[in-house]
This record gives C-alpha cells, structure tokens and sequence, in this order.
C-alpha cells in the first residue's frame, strides 16, 4: 500500500494511493463533541504534531442500526452496521493522483437520513468516478438527532447568543471552512466548493444557502430529493416547538442540570431520544430532532428565505426520483409526481422570479432491477455516484450507460455550473416559458 502526503494548517496528513488517485479516511475537522462540548457548537480541531494517519474511516455519529432485513438496510447496510460514537466528526477527501498543476473542482457530500441516521462512507458512496473526471470529492459526518439538534431553556441560557439547537448544522459548515482553509493543499479549489446532498442532506444543502452563515464559501449546490420550494418535506420548526420536545427529552433522562446531562452515557441518551423520536412518528408530528429557526443559523422559515432573496445567487441542480418520499402509485396514476417533484419545479421559478439564474430540473425515472421497488428515494445514489457494481441488484448494460451520463452530467456542474457535455441531450434550465425537465431512464 503506497502512501501519500499532504500539509494542513493543522498538521501532516498521509493518505492512501490508489490507482488514479488517492483517498484520505477520517480527517478530523472539529474536536470531539464529548463531555462538556456535547450539545455545543463544533470547536475548532487542535495542530498535532507528526504525521495524521488518514487510513481508516472512523465511527459513525450516533444513531441505530435496528432494522436488520428492512428496506435500506438491505440496500445500503449490508455489510453490517458500522461502529457509532459521539467521537465522529470527521470528512473523507478523495483527489485526482495528478492534476497538471490546475485548481481542481471540489464537491462537499452531505449524506441524508432523516437527520437521525447515515453516515460518509456508506457503501453507495465513492470519489474514484468523480477523480477520472477532475473532481475531488468531499463526505462528512455531522451529529445526528439529538446529538445534532436538541433545543432546551438550560442550552439558551447557556449560550451567549440565547439561541441553540442546529449542532449538526453547524458541523456541516464548520466542515465547510476547513475544505475552504484547506483543500488547496489536496489540489483543490477553494474558489469552485459545490456542496450537494439527498434527502436530509439536500434539505441542508438548503439551510446551507440559506443562511449567512456560510458567507461566500459556497459556489454552485445540488439538492437531490429534498428541499424545494413550497416544499411538503421542509418543515419550518419553530424554537418554541423544539423547546417543547427538549423538554420531554429531559425528562425522559431523569437529570436536573446540563452537568448531569453531560455526564450521561451516549448509548442511554439515544434510546430516551428514540422513544421521544417515536413518539413524535406516532403523534403525526414527524421528525423532531431537526433543522430550527435559531435566528442564528435560520433566521426565517425556508419558504420566506426564498421570497426575500437570501438564498445564495449561484448555479442549482434540484430533482427527484419516481417513487419517492410521498408519491403514491395512485398518485403516478393520476399524473401526480408529487411534492418534492414540484417543489423543484417551484424552486427554479422562483429563482428566476427573484432575477437570479433559473435551475437545472431533473426526474429520475430508472426502476431499478431486482424488485418493484421502482425509482425509489435515495435510488439515484448508485448512479450518480458509479458506485452500482457493489449494489445487490443485477444490473444491465443500459444502468451503467445511464450512470456514465449522470456523472458527466454532475462533475461538469461541478466544474463549470453547466452540466452539459457534447454528444449529450441539451438539459436546459428550467424555466417559466419552457419549464424543461431533464428525465433520466433507461
């Protein structure tokens, strides 16, 4: 196994060369958010001294794996669960092993899961594609449920801002910098930073350009399944809300001060979240460790963000799958696609409403072999990402035709914010006098 060598602000990294190029495994981008830095916000990573062996992933954040036989875990998890600790917050780098010397394009991943699941290095995840094409490929943890986004009196009176909640948000972006601060070094532009995501990561990808926050950092953004405008999945959580599920928490954990909070065993804390999780499934309110309205991060619902300019002027890729989160056969019937399927559609509208650059709107349609599952949320993930050879299913000729277009089609967004390539069908920006739709089948 060869090595290779980069220097960060940080300290010395090695990494691991492949054929092509090389990747760096469990990079720490933020001290461990453990003992008094749980429930708060991500602090700055300390230099070490020597060389920072980048060889393994590392565990991911915390979060169940309890559904052995179920849907995804068949479909993503079945190699088994990997190790979960609070000690997580760590990125992966993927980078071409030559460059001819030029700034490459770099794409920041952020995984979906509801929030309260997923990790950087599931298995339908990989940057070799996306090296042959010039792209350095960037995947992080971020902390999960709530870990990630617990909202509590004793946190606001805390915080110097009085305001909580959205750690797991604020990991992404604290991510964010250091690709920024650090990814020339990897050959990367810090100039030309994509960032992307599908399901709960696309609706980060979302908070991300919606909050000033991440300043100029961002470039170009890809929403995959999620996020949208006038969106059924984006849910403007309101502070006295999450108040009111931080307060069941607690009281589920039978403490009375943060100290004792703190002091908690990790695994105790995410079975009490799991029953305050279910029970927010059972009372018809859904997820409730998520995304708040801080006046910090969110300093408005999605929507109004939208309305009142403050999202990011910049290039948008924003679509859907078939079968998704919220689509009904009956629905597919009726001529129906669904939500998310118009949100996309009212998302590049609405940019160009507000004078910015209209999206480029795709649906993707492929049924997947193997079962009647169909184009089903997350299926895209294989494709786009060239990972389909360590997917269960038997796929044909056409599916790995149909993922060499969608990774032409992505890594030229990435690098110029236009997706199209000659000898390609023209994916045009959708549009209020021709609102065209990019449909990926085979």
């Amino acid at each position: 196994m060869s090595i290779t060598m980069v220097r960060t602000k940080k300290g010395d990294i090695s990494g691991i060369e492949k054929e092509g190029y090389s990747v760096f495994r469990g990079i720490p981008y933020a001290k461990p958010p453990v003992g008094d830095l749980r429930f708060r916000e991500p602090v700055e990573v300390d230099s070490w001294e020597g060389i920072y062996k980048a060889d393994k992933f590392k565990a991911a954040c915390m979060q169940n794996f309890g559904n052995p036989g179920g849907f995804y875990d068949k479909e993503f998890y079945s190699e088994g669960s990997p190790k979960t600790s609070e000690d997580s917050l760590y990125l992966n780098i993927w980078t071409p092993a030559e460059n001819k010397g030029e700034k490459l394009p770099v794409v920041l991943w952020i995984h979906g899961g509801g929030f309260f699941g997923g990790y950087g290095h599931e298995k339908e995840f990989d940057g070799e594609e996306y090296c042959k094409k010039g792209v350095i490929l960037v995947t992080i943890n971020y902390r999960l449920g709530v870990f990630g986004f617990l909202v509590h009196p004793w946190l606001i009176d805390e915080s110097d801002r009085g305001t909580v909640g959205n750690y797991g948000i604020l990991d992404q972006i604290t991510a964010l910098k250091w690709i920024y601060e650090n990814i020339e070094e990897f050959g990367g532009d810090f100039e030309n930073i994509t960032i992307m995501g599908q399901s709960a990561g696309s609706m980060s990808v979302q908070t991300l350009v919606s909050s000033q926050l991440t300043g100029n950092m961002i470039k170009k953004a890809i929403l995959q399944s999620g996020g949208g405008y006038a969106s059924e999945l984006n849910r403007d959580y309101k502070i006295e809300e999450a108040i009111k599920i931080g307060e069941q928490f607690i009281k589920a954990c039978e403490v009375d001060s943060l100290e004792e909070l703190r002091k908690l065993p990790a695994e105790f804390i995410q079975d009490k979240a799991n029953l305050i999780i279910a029970q927010g499934f059972a009372s018809g309110q859904g997820l409730v460790f998520i995304p708040v309205i801080d006046n910090y991060v969110l300093k408005g619902g999605y929507n109004e963000l939208v309305d009142n300019g403050f999202i990011k002027d910049i290039p948008y890729i924003i679509g859907s799958t078939k079968n998704d989160i919220l689509v009904s056969p009956e629905m597919l019937e009726k001529g129906n696609r669904g939500s998310i399927y118009d949100a996309c559609i009212n998302w590049s509208l609405k940019c160009e409403e507000l004078g910015h650059n209209a999206s480029y709107v795709y649906y993707f349609t492929r049924d997947l072999p193997g079962d009647e599952a169909g184009a089903f949320h997350s299926a895209e993930l294989w494709y786009m990402f060239g990972t389909l050879k360590r997917c269960w299913r038997p796929m044909e000729d056409k599916d790995y035709e149909l993922s060499k277009k969608m990774i032409e089609y992505w890594t030229n967004f990435m690098k110029s914010g236009n997706p199209n390539h000659e000898g390609f069908d023209e994916w045009k920006p959708c549009k209020k006098t021709e609102p065209f739709i990019m449909e990926f089948f085979c």
